[in-house]
């Protein structure tokens, strides 16, 4: 257990920062679209696309190969959902100077497919590259 979570250093990390940040006041002079309308949804959908990376390479560091699993993907995805779960009900219920929003959560999510996405591809073009060698 505690190899596994030596390997998913970065992205313990990186949740840190995303709690942090995303539960910090901000200045009321910022309003809801810090540089352009829509940047918070943006800010959620990089935050959670990295997060997934990070989880991803932790997981393939642990267990040495790039082996595609479903099971794996699933973790993530649960993992991320649980994250941005709490977030927003941290947001709802303890920083209530923040708004809670499912559209956060909804670009939580779509980041976290993203990379998901991102992964299954780079796995099936490393498949058929060393089939076709």
């Amino acid at each position: 257990m505690y190899k596994a979570l030596k390997r998913q250093i970065w992205a313990i990390i990186w949740t840190i920062v995303i709690l942090v940040l995303c539960n910090m006041r901000m200045p009321d002079s910022l309003g809801s679209g810090f540089f352009f309308e829509g940047f918070d949804k943006m800010t959620h959908l990089g935050f959670f696309f990295v997060l997934s990376v990070l989880l991803f390479y932790g997981k393939i560091r642990y267990q040495h190969t790039f082996a595609f699993r479903t099971l794996t993907i699933f973790k993530i995805l649960l993992i991320n959902a649980l994250i941005g779960g709490a977030i927003e009900i941290l947001q709802w219920k303890v920083f209530t100077y923040r708004s809670a929003e499912w559209w956060d959560f909804a670009c939580d999510m779509l980041g976290s497919l993203m990379a998901v996405f991102s992964y299954v591809l780079l796995h099936k073009l490393n498949f058929n590259e060393k089939h076709e060698s």
